[in-house]
C-alpha cells in the first residue's frame, strides 16, 4: 500500500509545533465576558439560603445566575440526578457542587464576585467510603447509595468450584486517577439572540450539543457544536464539557453576549470526573495444571455523587471481569456506589483497569501456587479462535491473543531477563528487581449497552485542485484521528497526505457520531470516511470509463488509465469540470450485538483486541520507590494503519499506566474535601520516569475494520497497572493487591 502502515508526520504536527492551533482559550469576540463558578466548600448538606447582593456591586459584574435563572435544572447523561445549580432547599452532594455562575467584563471580577457570594449551608454527616455508604445510612442521591447494578451468569460456578484443584479467594482496592490533560476544560459560548455556537474542549460535541439545547429548551437547529482543538481527554472530556458548556451557555443566553469559562487547575481537581475507586472480592478456581474453571467476583464503584456514565462503565468492567482467558463458569456483581465525593467517570480503560488488575494478580498468585511460570498459565488459558470469552462470545475472526504473548516472550528474551534479575537480587540487599506478565482483552466499540449510538459518519470533499477536505463527527484530542482519516483517504484516492485537510467537527455539518471513545473512531469514523472516500472514487472511475478509458488502478500516488500515470490533482481538475460529483458522505454501523442483559451473555462487542506486557520493575527497600525500568508489550490492533502513532500510543498507555500503578493518588480530608489539587502533590511520571518501551504488533485483520484495523487507545494503558502490580510483588516476595503501590504503601507492607 501506498500510505496505509507507512511513516508518516502528523498532519497537524506543524500548526501545533508553532503555536497555530486554535485551542478554545485562543477565541476572543467583542464584548466578550468572562465567567467563574461559586462552590459551597460543603461535601454534605442542604443549602438553606442564597444572597448575591453583595457580589453585584463589584466593578464589571454584569450578571449572576442561579438556579432561578435556569429554564432546565436536571441534567445527566444517563441518569438525571444532578442539577445545573443547586436550589435553595436541594441538596449539596459534594464541595464543588455549583450553586451560582458570574459573568463579568474582567476575569478578575468574576473571581472576585464569586468569592463575595453568601450562603448558608446546613451541613450533613458525609459519606465518604465504599462502606460508609453499603450502609445506606445516610443516602448521598436517589434511594439507595448502591443504586446500579451489572452481572454475568454463566455455567455452574459452585459445581466448577466442586471440581477446583485450587480456589484462590483475594480482596483488591484501587483508587482515583486524575487525567492530567495539559489543556483544563474550557468553553466560549455565544447566544445572538437566534443560535448559540458551543466553542470547547471536548471528546463529544453531539454530547453537548444535546444538553445545552435540552437545559436551554432550545430546538437542537439553534444550537452549534464546534470542536476546538483538544490539548487532551483521556475519558474526561467525554460528559463533563456538557456541565461546562451549560454553564457558559446560561450565561450567554441570559446576558446576549459571548461568554469564556476557562477552569483553572483547581477547579478542574475538585469538579469534574475521575476513575472509579474500586473495592473487588474475587474467587477463582483452578485445574492442578493451571486451567481456570470458575470466576466469582463482586466488585463496587465509587461513583462519587453522582452517577453521570457510572452504568455504562460498570458494563465494561463486567464484560472484562475475567480478563482475556477461556473460562465457562463466570460468576460476576459490578455495583456502583454515590459516596459525597467528586463524580467518577470515564477514563482511558473506562472500568477496566480496576478488574484486570484484580483478575492478572490472582493468576500470578496461581502460577506461584501451582509452580507453573506466570507465562505459561497466561497461554494455557488464551482465547483463540473458536473459544468464547467470558460473556460467551463466540470469536470467530481476529483473535491474535497468543501472539502477543510469543511476541513478547521473544522480545524480552524472557528465560534469560529471569536469570539475569535472579542474580541482580542476589548481588543487592537493598534493591530488588521482579518481573511481572499481564494479558488483558478489550472490547472495541461502545458494545451491547451503547448500541444506540454506535455509529459514525464522513465527509470527503475533493477540490478542482486535487485537494481535498474531510470533517469526521469523531474528534482529535491528540491521539493522531486526523492523521489516520488522511490515510484512509490518501490510500484509496491516491492523493498526498499532505494535501488531506481533516477538519474540526461541527454539530451543524455533520451527523451525530457518538462519542469519541472506545477505542472506536479508527473503525467507526474511519470506516465511514473510507465509504465515502471509494464512493468519490466510484464516481471518477464512471466518468473516465464513460469517456473511453478501459484500464484504470490507483497506485502510488497516481492514476493509471490505460497505462498512463496521470497526478490526482490532473484528474480532479478534468472530474470537476465534467461536473462530477466530488462530494460524499459516508455512514458506517454495525450489525446489532445479541446480548442478555439479564444474564450478562452473549455478544458484548464488536470486536476485541489483545495485549500482553512484560514489565521489569526495581524497588528500592529503603525508600518505598517503585522504578519501572523496561517494559516489553504487543498488541494485536488488526492492521497497523499509522506505525508512528501506534507506537506513540503505547509507550504513552504505558507510562500513563504506571502513574496509575505506582504515584498517582488523591485523597480527601475527614470532611470530604480534596486535599490533592494541583501537581504540586498529585505526582503524575514525568519525562524521567519514562522507561524503555519496547514494541511489536500482531496484525490479525478484523474484517468490518478499514483495511483490517481495530482500536488501540485505551489497551495501551490498560496492561500496563497489573503488570507492574505483578512484578512489585515478585520483587518483593509479597502480593500488592492495592493501586497505587506508593513508597508509603511499600514501606508499609514490608
Amino acid at each position: 500500500m501506498r500510505a496505509i502502515g507507512k511513516k508518516v508526520r502528523r498532519i497537524d504536527a506543524i500548526e501545533k509545533a508553532f503555536g497555530k492551533a486554535k485551542f478554545t482559550n485562543d477565541m476572543n469576540f467583542p464584548k466578550m465576558l468572562y465567567a467563574s463558578v461559586v462552590y459551597p466548600g460543603v461535601a454534605h448538606g442542604i443549602l438553606r439560603s442564597l444572597n448575591v447582593e453583595k457580589a453585584k456591586e463589584v466593578e464589571g459584574v454584569v450578571k449572576i445566575a442561579t438556579y432561578k435563572d435556569v429554564p432546565n435544572n436536571e441534567m445527566g447523561i444517563v441518569t438525571k440526578d444532578m442539577h445545573v445549580l443547586v436550589p435553595v432547599g436541594g441538596k449539596i452532594r459534594f464541595e464543588a457542587d455549583p450553586i451560582a455562575l458570574i459573568a463579568a467584563e474582567t476575569k478578575e471580577a468574576a473571581e472576585e464576585a464569586a468569592e463575595l457570594v453568601e450562603f448558608e449551608v446546613e451541613e450533613l454527616k458525609p459519606v465518604l467510603t465504599i462502606d460508609e455508604a453499603l450502609k445506606d445510612d445516610p443516602i448521598v442521591n436517589g434511594e439507595r447509595n448502591a443504586a446500579f447494578h451489572r452481572k454475568i451468569r454463566r455455567g455452574d460456578i459452585e459445581k466448577a468450584f466442586e471440581e477446583s484443584d485450587l480456589v484462590i479467594e483475594m480482596d483488591f482496592e484501587t483508587g482515583y486517577q486524575e487525567h492530567a490533560y495539559l489543556e483544563p476544560q474550557s468553553v466560549v459560548a455565544w447566544w445572538d439572540g437566534n443560535t448559540l455556537t458551543v466553542y470547547g474542549s471536548m471528546q463529544c460535541p453531539f454530547y453537548v450539543h444535546n444538553d445545552v439545547a435540552e437545559v436551554l429548551k432550545l430546538p437542537l437547529n439553534k444550537v452549534t457544536v464546534v470542536q476546538m482543538e483538544t490539548g487532551g481527554g483521556f475519558g474526561g472530556k467525554e460528559d463533563v464539557p456538557s456541565y461546562i458548556a451549560v454553564k457558559a451557555a446560561l450565561l450567554s443566553y441570559l446576558t446576549k453576549r459571548p461568554v469564556k469559562l476557562i477552569y483553572s487547575r483547581d477547579m478542574d481537581f475538585r469538579e469534574t470526573s475521575k476513575r472509579h475507586p474500586s473495592k473487588s472480592h474475587y474467587k477463582v478456581g483452578f485445574t492442578k495444571d493451571g486451567k481456570l474453571k470458575a470466576v466469582k467476583a463482586t466488585v463496587y464503584l465509587d461513583m462519587g455523587a453522582y452517577s453521570t456514565l457510572t452504568p455504562i462503565v460498570m458494563y465494561r468492567s463486567v464484560t472484562h471481569a475475567a480478563s482475556a482467558y477461556d473460562v465457562k463458569n463466570v460468576f460476576v456483581d459490578v455495583y456502583g456506589v454515590y459516596t459525597n465525593k467528586v463524580p467518577t467517570g470515564a477514563f482511558r480503560g473506562f472500568g477496566s483497569p480496576q478488574v484486570l488488575f484484580a483478575m492478572e494478580r490472582i493468576m500470578d498468585e496461581a502460577a506461584k501456587k501451582l509452580g507453573i511460570d506466570p507465562w505459561e498459565i497466561r497461554y494455557k488459558n488464551a482465547l483463540e479462535i473458536g473459544k468464547e470469552t467470558a460473556t460467551g462470545h463466540l470469536l470467530e475472526e481476529s483473535v491474535g491473543a497468543k501472539e502477543t504473548l510469543e511476541i513478547v516472550k521473544e522480545i524480552s528474551d524472557y528465560d534469560n531477563l529471569k536469570e539475569e534479575v535472579k542474580k541482580f537480587n542476589e548481588g543487592n540487599k537493598y534493591k530488588k528487581r521482579g518481573l511481572g506478565w499481564s494479558h488483558i482483552i478489550y472490547g472495541v466499540s461502545l458494545g451491547a449497552a451503547g448500541q444506540f449510538l454506535d455509529a459514525s459518519s464522513g465527509e470527503v470533499h475533493v477540490k478542482m485542485d486535487g485537494s481535498v477536505l474531510v470533517m469526521i463527527g469523531g474528534t482529535e484530542m491528540g491521539q493522531g484521528a486526523k492523521t489516520v482519516m488522511a490515510l484512509i483517504v490518501s490510500e484509496i484516492l491516491g492523493v498526498d497526505v499532505e494535501n488531506v485537510r481533516v477538519m474540526q467537527p461541527n454539530t451543524s455539518i455533520v451527523q451525530d457520531s457518538g462519542p469519541t471513545v472506545a477505542s472506536r473512531t479508527t473503525v467507526f469514523s474511519g470506516n465511514a470516511v473510507r465509504i465515502a472516500a471509494e464512493r468519490i472514487r466510484d464516481n471518477i472511475i464512471d466518468y473516465l470509463k464513460s469517456s473511453g478509458a478501459e484500464d484504470i488502478k490507483v497506485e502510488n500516488g497516481y492514476w493509471i488509465v490505460d497505462g498512463k500515470e496521470i497526478p490526482f490533482s490532473e484528474i480532479a481538475r478534468e472530474a470537476n469540470a465534467a461536473n462530477v460529483k466530488l462530494a460524499e458522505m459516508g455512514w458506517f454501523s454495525t450489525p446489532r450485538l445479541k446480548y442478555d442483559f439479564e444474564t450478562g451473555t452473549g455478544e458484548a462487542y464488536v470486536s476485541y483486541t489483545f495485549s500482553t506486557q512484560l514489565s521489569l520493575v526495581e524497588v528500592d527497600l529503603l525508600t518505598g520507590r517503585v522504578e519501572l525500568k523496561e517494559a516489553w508489550v504487543s498488541h494485536d490492533i488488526g492492521k497497523v494503519l499509522n506505525p508512528v502513532g501506534a507506537e506513540g500510543q503505547v509507550e504513552g498507555g504505558v507510562v500513563q499506566g504506571m502513574g496509575y500503578a505506582i504515584s498517582e493518588e488523591i485523597k480527601h480530608d475527614e470532611k470530604g474535601r480534596m486535599i490533592v489539587t494541583n501537581f504540586n502533590n498529585y505526582i503524575v511520571p514525568s519525562i524521567r520516569d519514562i522507561p524503555k518501551v519496547h514494541v511489536k504488533f500482531v496484525e490479525s485483520p478484523f474484517s468490518k475494520g478499514p483495511f483490517g484495523a481495530k482500536g488501540l487507545g485505551e489497551p495501551s494503558l490498560m496492561s500496563s497497572p497489573p503488570s507492574i502490580a505483578n512484578a512489585v510483588s515478585d520483587a518483593l516476595g509479597i502480593p500488592m493487591n492495592r493501586l497505587p503501590i506508593t513508597p508509603e504503601e511499600v514501606l508499609l507492607r514490608l
